[in-house]
């Protein structure tokens, strides 16, 4: 199995335009602005899709987070990457709807990138190992467990922007 760590990414500029090539380890260590996709996966009932982050991540392992995605590769476009990530991570296939642009954080972005929907009732196939656990809660309900449990603060500012309409 390759070592993510390994996987070649493109940093970019704050236009988002690329400026060089280097591993995803580099990246992560120097906290260098790279391109993302991130989907809100609803059921046809509206509740969000959340799920629990293997303990193998290069970034906040265990944590809970509202959003699949993650990196693009090396030339991908962000339509292509959140596909592969949502048949990465959750084996499904579908057409999500480009939502809005996003940047995290806001004041020194270090992930630039497109946030999608999808609305998909599964099931699904942590088939990559990058997901523990996962399921379907209605929005009202999620507010408890942000408190008390380790959510990933990146996926919580796309929920937040998404319910104040994007």
């Amino acid at each position: 199995m390759k070592n993510p760590g390994d996987e070649l990414v493109e940093v970019v500029d704050d236009l988002g335009r690329v400026v060089a090539i280097v591993t995803r380890r580099e990246m992560r260590q120097r906290r260098l602005p790279h391109r993302c996709t991130w989907a809100l996966v609803f059921n046809s009932h509206g509740e969000l899709f959340i799920h629990q982050r293997s303990a193998t991540k290069d970034l906040l392992p265990l944590h809970w987070d509202v959003t699949v995605g993650g990196v693009l590769a090396v030339g991908e476009d962000f339509e292509a990457g959140v596909r592969r990530e949502l048949l990465e991570e959750l084996g499904i296939r579908g057409d999500p709807e480009a939502l809005f642009p996003f940047r995290f954080p806001e004041e020194r972005p270090y992930a630039l990138g497109m946030v999608y929907r999808l609305i998909h009732d599964g099931p699904f196939a942590f088939r990559d190992g990058e997901i523990v656990q996962g399921e379907f809660v209605a929005l009202p309900d999620l507010a408890n467990r942000i408190t008390s449990m380790p959510f990933c603060e990146e996926g919580l500012a796309i929920l937040r922007r998404y319910q104040s309409g994007g």
